[in-house]
């Protein structure tokens, strides 16, 4: 395994190898900072091979930086691919019983680590772009850390960055030692080509095309003034071919992860412009290129918990990322790098770990598969976030792929299929009915980053032809049974299978726009051949910042049926509201949508009384029939809250709305309507709030009348809970000497007493004092004005009476 010396040249990574051999066989783990081109991703696992007994697994985050890995060490052999070196990928696989480097994916690490953890015949894992923190990534550092720990002490674990931030990673390895490869880089020009003018700031997918205007002239400029290829990063696919059809005449290749033809970029050729996206910052060497240029934009994922949404969201690069692509342009001599922002402008340090931005489901999958369902036990470089993850769960829940805390035998039959678990789910459950062909060539197309159209029918035709959606799909069929072909057309298949991994996302024309059966409102894009539809399974849809409704990005037309079975049957609901007055429906829906809604006849009285209490919350008490009795017992029941407290209940509005269905329970069961609350009294549903025996005093505590010397029960005014009120002809209280109380003895009444025409004429709270002082002035008042009244000099022992005497007396 050793590699011919001629092709290696003086690789940089070599002056460390003394200092890695002795960290790892000290510590069986170690970190390996070294930049690109430095032979770490080449060199070293093959300077393992040589040292262990066994094979050497090379983990990296993307499949065309597996081929270009594999086919590079195989070079350095003088062995073809598939021999001693090998390599494997979903869809695709090299190697053979003499391969002693394998290049995998961190996806089919963690495939194979999920088979049998003990890693039969494997000496040493390399895990290559740490720095990346992709979610596969993170998985295979907790899990092979995991294994080593627990069942193969012996098993090397090498975890190799290309910038400097590598302590997150020792600490995850158990305070694994550092070994850094310094390079004498070669001399790099950086040149800065900030717009011209200001233009609209990146989101969510839009890029300003007057920007593209301004990195395609850039190109051309470095292409005038630079000798070399030139490699350009671009956020995605779209930009890339953007860019590329504003550059007649200049050779250009194109390299992003959903291309099928892009190794042919990695190979060497004459000058040229390579189009990339993020693909090419590391792991990758482009032959040629001494130029790079940097649109300095970066496209991430990003979900929308609340909507069940998952985006891609256009941002700033990072510093570090900024750094490895300008180091591009240095790895074969010097260079140059142009970088279309201003040098002002200040950078994120590094970018965010996916773990912190990115829909959890399938990480959450292989977490619940290895028995660590928060991955709480294991060396992650990041706990995930616990919304993300709840939310994560609450889906792999509805899948049936976990039952609280265990994965299920459905779940890991989800997670044997390679593919996000909601894809798996529609492949296993949507080939019985579509077959298993159709199923997985629809899935292949979900799947992968197939673009060009918003209906998924038209793109499923589209790429029958495409080699990298032929492979997906044969790998795919593999992991189903053998189901025939069902009875529904490709359109309304490729919907089935669509709405069965997103069966919130089904969504029913409304207006001028869709309702998900999630809840979410979407639009289509103008002119799009999808237009009219009634019933869309949707497959992608995003709500960019400042937009009301999210775009549908990709969906398939179906029927009502279609959309039945892929979501499930219809829930109908009895249900009885407030609109006003009391309003029964019978509705039946799918998740949010209303299918059918009628009138409902007998409603549950429950339900009724449940909505007269929402119309009383509502609108207020005033619904009900308040007479002269009920507000005196209310503003009795309040001045004994008032002045005696507890256990005599608060009357307010708010308390008594609170307590509605307890005080005024009968009288909601027995009404049916707004009408029927307008005839209630309220007052003596008033009396069941006392508890016993409280209840049995409120008359003598708190008594609506009081007798006076004439006899005369007199209605006491309560309406100030601190000082009831009694107005009373002055000649009807002659004889009291003193003052009436209520509330057991503890509050005067206040005496307003009138005149024989019922005029105030004073007000006293004791009537001693009034007798003796007040009672003088009243009576010189009065007396000339109503002579036939009694008005006797010492009224404390007068007779009262209701009557004037007789005239002529």
């Amino acid at each position: 395994m050793t590699p011919d010396p001629a092709l290696t040249g003086d690789l940089p990574v070599r002056d460390a190898l003394p200092a890695l051999a002795e960290a790892l066989d000290g510590d069986g783990a170690a970190v390996l900072v070294a930049p690109p081109g430095s032979g770490k991703t080449t060199l070293v696992p093959l300077w393992l091979a040589d040292r262990l007994d066994g094979r050497v697994i090379v983990a990296e985050p993307r499949r065309v930086a597996v081929r270009a890995a594999a086919r590079r060490m195989a070079h350095l052999t003088g062995t073809p691919v598939g021999d001693l070196v090998g390599y494997r990928h979903r869809g695709e696989t090299r190697a053979g019983p003499r391969t002693r480097v394998e290049v995998v994916t961190t996806g089919v690490l963690v495939r194979m680590l999920q088979r049998d953890p003990e890693l039969p015949g494997v000496a040493a894992v390399v895990i290559d772009e740490c720095h990346e923190r992709h979610l596969d990534t993170d998985l295979a550092i907790a899990f092979t850390a995991d294994v080593r720990a627990n069942l193969r002490p012996e098993l090397r674990l090498l975890a190799t960055s290309a910038t400097a931030q590598a302590e997150r990673l020792a600490t995850v390895l158990g305070g694994a030692p550092i070994v850094t490869a310094h390079v004498a880089p070669h001399p790099l020009t950086l040149k800065w080509r900030p717009p011209g003018r200001v233009l609209d700031a990146p989101h969510g997918l839009r890029v300003d095309p007057r920007f593209l205007d301004h990195v395609a002239t850039v190109v051309r400029d470095a292409w005038d003034e630079e000798t070399g290829s030139i490699l350009v990063f671009l956020p995605g696919a779209g930009e890339i071919e953007a860019v590329r059809r504003r550059l007649p005449g200049i050779p250009a290749a194109i390299l992003h992860g959903g291309r099928s033809d892009q190794d042919e970029a990695l190979r060497p050729s004459a000058r040229r412009v390579v189009l990339a996206s993020a693909v090419a910052e590391s792991s990758l060497t482009v032959p040629g290129v001494s130029v790079v240029v940097d649109a300095g934009l970066a496209r991430v994922p990003r979900v929308d918990h609340a909507r069940g949404l998952g985006s891609l969201a256009t941002v700033r690069v990072s510093q570090a990322a900024a750094d490895q692509r300008a180091g591009r342009a240095g790895r074969e001599g010097p260079g140059t790098a142009y970088r279309c922002w201003d040098e002002g402008e200040r950078l994120a340090a590094f970018p965010e770990p996916e773990i912190a931005v990115a829909d959890l489901t399938a990480f959450a999958l292989e977490l619940a598969c290895w028995g660590e369902p928060t991955g709480a036990g294991l060396a992650l470089p990041d706990p995930p976030p616990a919304a993300a993850l709840d939310v994560a769960t609450g889906v792999l829940s509805a899948l049936g792929a976990v039952d609280g805390d265990r994965v299920t035998p459905r779940g890991r039959a989800i997670a044997a299929v390679g593919a996000h678990p909601r894809l798996a789910r529609a492949l296993l459950d949507g080939a019985p009915h579509v077959g298993g062909e159709r199923a997985a060539g629809i899935v292949a197309v979900l799947s992968g980053d197939h673009r060009g159209s918003d209906d998924l029918a038209a793109l499923w035709r589209s790429v029958r032809t495409d080699p990298a959606w032929r492979a997906e799909s044969r790998r795919l069929r593999a992991a189903v049974s053998d189901h025939p072909r069902g009875p529904l057309s490709d359109d309304l298949a490729a919907g089935l299978v669509t709405g069965l991994a997103y069966p919130e996302r089904i969504a029913r024309a409304r207006g001028g726009a869709y309702l998900m059966t999630g809840g979410t409102a979407a639009e289509l894009a103008p002119g799009t051949a999808l237009t009219g539809a009634a019933w869309l399974a949707v497959a992608d849809a995003a709500r960019q910042p400042g937009h009301r409704n999210a775009r549908v990005r990709l969906a398939a037309v179906i029927d009502e049926a279609t959309a039945r079975e892929a979501h499930g049957p219809p829930v109908t609901t009895s249900a009885v509201t407030w609109d006003g007055d009391v309003t029964a429906r019978e509705t039946t829906r799918l998740g949010a949508i209303v299918l059918s809604e009628k009138p409902l006849r007998n409603p549950d009285p429950a339900l009724v009384a449940a909505a007269l209490a929402e119309g009383l919350a509502k609108e207020g008490l005033g619904l009900l029939g308040w007479d002269a009795d009920s507000r005196g017992v209310r503003d009795r029941l309040a001045f004994l809250h008032a002045v005696l407290g507890e256990p005599w209940p608060d009357v307010s509005d708010a308390a008594l709305l609170a307590r509605a269905a307890e005080w005024l329970g009968p009288e909601l069961a027995r009404a049916r309507r707004r009408g029927d609350l307008a005839a209630v009294r309220p007052g003596q549903a008033l009396r069941r709030l006392p508890p016993w025996p409280e209840a049995g005093r409120f008359e003598e505590l708190a008594p609506e009348r009081i007798e006076v010397p004439t006899g005369s029960r007199i209605r006491l005014d309560y309406t100030d809970p601190g000082a009831p009120v009694l107005a009373v002809k002055v000649q009807e209280v002659f004889g009291w000497t003193a003052t009436p109380r209520v509330a057991g003895g503890r509050v005067p009444v206040v005496l307003h007493l009138l005149s024989p025409a019922g005029r105030p004429a004073a007000v006293t709270g004791d009537l001693a004092s009034f007798w003796g002082e007040g009672y003088r002035q009243v009576r010189a008042q009065l007396r000339g004005r109503y002579p036939r009244h009694p008005w006797p000099e010492d009224p404390a022992n007068a007779e009262p009476t209701r009557r004037a005497k007789p005239r002529g007396t």
